[in-house]
């Protein structure tokens, strides 16, 4: 594991060693054991895309293992003037040990990571969004102990976040439902992998998808970019809700997640996010360990 991407590129075990070591490291913070594996290390964090839980847990993630994060707007960096990314890494391959990048397209982590040579993660992007899985599939197994066969339901749009839900949970034996309107499918080519399985569902009923559900899952109808579209996402997404009707249909002990931030009574309604705000927080909370985790196995 040189870099993390997207989370199609890891294996089961590194994905495993990966929540082992966070939830390891999440006990040290607990307990005030301090850990300084990256002492002296420093993680230059590019921003195309705003951010508060992104910045906020890699920012206190690196401070908090003993290096040090540099916050890098692109209005602030060449990147943003038209310097090619290809020259950006390798001018940062120069001076820092880690890059992370919260943008747009997915070909500009790849080709960070093709032309430097120090670790780069992806903050997310358009098209994947590993951090914040990482450390939801770190709060799954806190609440439910194990991944195997668990059913988990994602209800919205089919973006980025479904595309890293898909391939993460498959990997851990996990069976994913996507509930989604016809043409708002999440990638073609993760869709297909995850069908080759045996463990992957598409469809638009909501209810058949939330059927027997451990775990449901949303996100806005309308991710950053998308503000153009919001009114008519509105209205195409009308009914793909979670809410007390609907979750009826899972598990008596279903789990409910968002990645935030939350639009209440839109994707989720205010009655149920509550209801499960404290899956939701610790899942929030998560993000600062397992990406502390991301980071010691990258750049220690």
């Amino acid at each position: 594991m040189k870099h993390l991407l997207k989370l199609q590129d890891l294996t089961r075990e590194e994905i495993l060693s990966i929540l082992n070591l966070a939830d390891q490291l999440k006990y040290e913070r607990n307990h005030g054991i301090p850990n300084d594996s990256l002492r002296g290390k420093k993680l230059g964090m590019i921003f195309q895309k705003a951010s508060t839980r992104t910045r906020v847990s890699f920012e206190t993630g690196i401070y908090e293992l003993g290096g040090y994060g540099l916050f890098l707007s692109s209005h602030d960096l060449q990147i943003g003037r038209g310097e090619p990314v290809e020259d950006t890494a390798r001018v940062l391959s120069r001076y820092l040990d880690g890059i992370m990048i919260r943008t747009f397209a997915q070909k500009e982590v790849e080709d960070l990571a093709k032309y430097g040579t120090i670790p780069v993660i992806n903050g997310l992007t358009d098209y994947a969004h590993p951090c914040q899985v990482l450390a939801d599939l770190m709060t799954v197994r806190e609440y439910k102990g194990s991944f195997k066969n668990l059913k988990l339901t994602y209800v919205g749009d089919g973006n980025n976040m479904a595309n890293s839900l898909i391939a993460g949970c498959i990997k851990l034996e996990m069976n994913v439902a996507i509930a989604c309107p016809h043409g708002y499918e999440p990638d073609k080519a993760i869709v297909a992998w995850g069908k080759d399985t045996g463990r992957l569902t598409v469809t638009d009923d909501v209810e058949a998808a939330i059927s027997g559900a451990d775990v449901l899952y949303t996100d806005v109808w309308a991710s950053m970019g998308m503000e153009a579209e919001r009114e008519m996402r509105n209205r195409v997404f009308k009914g793909y809700q979670i809410n007390p009707g609907n979750i009826k249909a899972a598990k008596n002990d279903v789990m409910v997640m968002h990645c935030l931030p939350a639009h209440r009574g839109e994707e989720i309604t205010a009655d149920v996010f509550e209801e499960h705000s404290a899956e939701i927080f610790d899942e929030a909370e998560n993000r600062l360990h397992a990406q502390k985790a991301v980071m010691v196995k990258l750049m220690k």
